[in-house]
Order: C-alpha cells, then structure tokens, then sequence
C-alpha cells in the first residue's frame, strides 16, 4: 500500500503508469476477503483526499470532480476481477490477468468520460465516432489517450509481474524451508534411521 501511495505523486512518473492497477488485482488474488476490498480503496481513497489538496493549494486547481467516483467502480472491477483467480495460479496466468485488469480500467474510466464528459470536450460527441475518439485520441491540448493506454497496460503488466513474482518467489522459499530434513543430531545422539553417523 506504501508503494500504490508513492507510485501516485505528481512528476513521479508518466501518466498513468501506476502501481494502482496491479496492487488492486493482486489484493484480490491474495489478501483475505474483506481486507483485499477495504484496504487498497482505503488507501486509493486517502491518496485521492491528499492528491485533491495539493492540486487545489499548491497548483490552484480544483481537481475533484463527481465523475472521478467512477474511478472507484474500475478499482472494484479489478479486484473482483482478481479474486476470480487462485493464490496458486501460475505467474503467467496472473500476469495476464493483471493486464487485463488493467485494460478494463481504461475501458470503463475512459468509456465514462466520453458518456459523462465531465470536462466538456467537443470530440466528445455521443455517438460510435465520439466514443472511439475518447479511446483513441482524446481532446485537443493533451496527450492522445492511446498514450494512457500505452502507460496503463505496461504498467499494469510490470507490478503485476513484480508482484506476483515476490508472492511466488516468497512460496517458493517457505517450500524449500518445510522440506528441509531436521537439523542433525547433537553430538553424542544417536544418528536419524538410515543416516550414518559422522566419525
């Protein structure tokens, strides 16, 4: 959760590239039930609070808009979407996962915006044509949204992998730790069965 928070900043990295996405899968593959909800929206809550803050004190802008909530049914859908999966699926298969998670975040976050259009945006019109220029090139004067896909989905995939691979590597570990033989006999005990003792 210290990484989701930091990972957040303004500046500290592109847009969109973010823990968020994997953390939000990966608690729902392997936090206990209630905690792999309360805990990352909690914590994407509390950023969201301090975010606000230093955007309206320090750039004078008023950041929080009503349709960010939708924000938070993406979240959801990605932890929902990672409680469908094992604790003991495989790397690849929980990698795949968390970039779908991922995809499905820009899908309904940008879908929202084209539908709700928050900011106004003429492109935004509500048509097929509309709905394909919020998912491809956004409005004028920022970057095109097919950048934020970019940065979504590599993002997405890299924690993902990172986690997944320290919560297997960890298993791993803790595995080799139980079958480890029992620790050999002080000196002057008797050897274990079929193991011949050291002269």
């Amino acid at each position: 959760m210290i990484v989701l928070a930091l990972s957040r900043w303004p500046g500290l990295m592109p847009n969109n590239f973010s823990a968020v996405y994997a953390l939000a899968f990966c608690a729902g593959v392997f936090f206990p039930r209630r905690m792999a909800w309360q805990l990352p929206l909690a914590t994407l809550l509390a950023t969201d609070l301090a975010l606000n803050c230093y955007y309206q004190f320090y750039r004078h802008v008023d950041a929080f808009k009503p349709a960010m909530l939708l924000n938070y049914v993406a979240y959801a859908a990605i932890i929902w979407l990672g409680t469908r999966f094992s604790a003991k699926a495989s790397w690849l298969k929980l990698l795949s996962g968390g970039i779908f998670g991922a995809i499905l975040f820009y899908l309904i976050t940008n879908t929202a915006a084209w539908f709700f259009n928050p900011f106004h945006n003429p492109e935004y019109t509500r048509n097929l044509a509309g709905w394909i220029i919020a998912l491809t090139k956004g409005t004028g004067g920022y970057p095109e949204t097919w950048e934020f896909f970019r940065n979504t989905l590599l993002s997405g995939g890299l924690f993902t992998g990172l986690f997944a691979g320290a919560m297997k590597l960890s298993e791993a570990a803790e595995s080799a730790q139980e079958k480890e033989p029992n620790e050999e006999p002080a000196e002057g005990e008797p050897a274990a069965d079929g193991a011949e003792s050291k002269v």
